[in-house]
């Protein structure tokens, strides 16, 4: 899935929080933001997905405004795992039943997405007794299990213990390698970053400051704030 946007703002109250001119993610792009706290990352994944609307601007998928059939086909993974008070089975479930998947097909779908996460174990273990880092798989197993064309995390892996965290990273390049379907991480481990994503992209203070090759961005940038973000030097 295709995304562009043009003269993107975001205002709360009299407090701009956003302001992008332009942005055009390729379809089967891996776009890692990053940047300082308040930078306006979260605010940006969340119009992305549709859960906020821009004070004004253009924003189109695929070429077109956002819409029920576009909602269908992307979905968001948020930094706190939001499950239903029911089993894992039944959370991974939800997306294709509501999409009117045939019994026996979601049965299958699960069993194979369970047993590449290695969470079989807990298929009938209500949701909400999960650990941390099996909230998170779950929640992730329920995002990925429909194939979405467009996929946002908003730092999945960042209150989850290392392994975890390897574990989830792997899920998600699998399921890259096997649909090519856009995805947009947000992410404060610049590791990471080099891990997963193609490309990054800088923001600060709303803005995007610079859009580039992961290591183009991470490793060799010529915009400073940018630099001074990756040397870990503060930025206000």
């Amino acid at each position: 899935m295709n995304l562009t946007i043009k003269d993107l703002t975001k205002s709360y109250k009299e407090k701009k929080v956003l302001d992008i001119d332009a942005l055009h993610i390729e379809s089967g792009a891996f776009l890692g933001i990053i940047g300082p706290n308040g930078a306006g990352k979260s605010t940006l994944v969340k119009i992305l997905a549709g859960l906020d609307a821009p004070t004004s601007g253009v924003l189109k998928y695929d070429g077109i405004s956002i819409n029920t059939s576009i909602y269908k086909k992307m979905t968001m993974v948020f930094q706190k795992p939001y499950l239903l008070r029911t089993s894992v089975f039944n959370n991974i479930a939800y997306p294709l039943k509501i999409r009117k998947v045939n019994k026996n097909k979601i049965h299958q779908q699960i069993n194979d997405l369970m047993d590449e996460m290695d969470i079989q174990h807990i298929k009938e273990q209500n949701a909400w007794t999960l650990s941390g880092g099996e909230a998170q798989k779950v929640a992730l197993a329920r995002a990925i299990i429909f194939q979405p064309s467009l996929l946002i995390l908003d730092e999945p892996t960042a209150n989850i213990d290392p392994a975890s965290t390897l574990a989830l990273e792997k899920t998600i390049k699998n399921f890259y390698e096997k649909t090519k379907a856009t995805i947009v991480i947000v992410t404060h481990n610049l590791q990471q970053a080099k891990r997963l994503c193609h490309d990054v992209a800088f923001m600060h203070r709303g803005t995007i400051l610079e859009y580039g090759k992961t290591e183009d961005v991470i490793l060799s940038s010529k915009n400073k704030l940018t630099r001074q973000f990756v040397e870990g030097e503060i930025i206000l």
